[in-house]
């Protein structure tokens, strides 16, 4: 056994904003699971979204977590939605090894609008568009991008046809979001948790890893699938179907029970978890240089009191600039 490899009760828990790798070997499925806690309060809290955004935006960090920490490079992975819905755009991205910030862009009044007539499902809020879900190694890399269409389909649903159709690689993901009112100094609270499971099918034997059926490309709606009637693969569906969404929340459940409840009679074999942190990329230097690519009139335009004010999206730090910083040169 490895120095990262370890079975469960042989360890203390990974605890919220940890990412938990984990293998079951008898069923040739390996997967991630997490559950989101003071991370996630820090992240809406800054906000002050309404509350079926915030559901929303907190979905679209589990994706971005349980994805992105398994890039095996420096890099980042970015969510990002475009739809025409009320909450017209998600955006979550991690930057290895462990930094994730997130934002969400809505029209005020449709959101107040859909929360009045009982419309806010995911499937409401979002309208349709597409999710990109993209994997950037930066400068001098070529970006890869996987797109999905989002038309009256959940997030979950959305990644599981991320991997149909751009992996092929048989993937089932479960999301649960909720507002819990915990003990804490000086009476209950409310706090924001997310968790998520990960799981996918990766036999060693290349006839059960064969594609059943490719994608034409050209409108097919056919589902793609690695021998959909494999045995192991659906006894994964039927364990993985009974997780109730609170377990992948509850704080004294855990991600590491949880996986004893679903896989104790397999045996699970979990990792070391990977924490997750609320770090944004902004800095000055780098608005700076934007600022430094407007024109004469683009940079008069963006003045007011005399100061060019610029607050970053993610994290809502502010930064002023003196406008002569970027006055033309004579």
């Amino acid at each position: 056994m490895t120095d990262t490899e370890r079975k469960l009760g042989e360890f203390g828990f990974a605890g919220d904003d940890h990412v938990v790798p984990f293998q079951v070997e008898p069923l040739d499925v390996r997967g991630r699971t997490v559950q989101l806690g003071p991370l996630l309060d820090q992240i809406l809290g800054r906000h002050d979204y309404p509350e079926p955004v915030a559901r929303l935006l907190a979905e679209a960090c589990v994706v971005t977590v349980l994805l992105g920490t398994s890039l095996k490079f420096e890099g980042k992975f970015i969510f990002q939605t475009r739809t025409d819905g009320p909450v017209d755009m998600l955006v979550a991205d991690f930057t290895t090894p462990h930094s994730l910030r997130a934002y969400a862009r809505f029209d005020a009044d449709r959101v107040d609008a859909a929360i009045e007539a009982g419309m806010t499902a995911p499937e409401d809020l979002l309208g349709s568009g597409v999710l990109a879900l993209t994997i950037d190694q930066g400068e001098h890399t070529q970006r890869y991008q996987g797109i999905v269409e989002l038309n009256g389909i959940t997030l979950e649903e959305a990644a599981r046809a991320y991997f149909r159709q751009s992996e092929q690689i048989p993937t089932e993901v479960k999301l649960s979001v909720a507002k819990l009112v915990l003990p804490a100094e000086g009476g209950p609270r409310e706090h924001w948790r997310a968790g998520g499971l990960l799981a996918q099918f990766l036999p060693d034997s290349p006839e059960r890893r064969r594609v059943a059926d490719i994608h034409g490309g050209d409108g097919d709606e056919r589902d793609i699938a690695v021998h959909p009637d494999d045995n192991s693969w659906q006894e994964l569906l039927a364990l993985v179907g009974t997780i109730e969404p609170t377990e992948l929340i509850d704080p004294t459940v855990g991600t590491e029970r949880l996986l004893y409840r679903l896989f104790h009679e397999h045996g699970v074999v979990v990792y070391d978890g990977v924490r997750v942190v609320d770090e944004c990329s902004c800095s000055g230097q780098k608005i700076k240089g934007i600022l430094q690519g407007f024109t004469a009139e683009e940079i008069t335009d963006s003045v007011e009191d005399g100061v060019i004010r610029v607050a970053c999206e993610f994290c809502s730090k502010s930064y002023e600039f003196d406008p002569a910083e970027f006055a033309p040169v004579q």
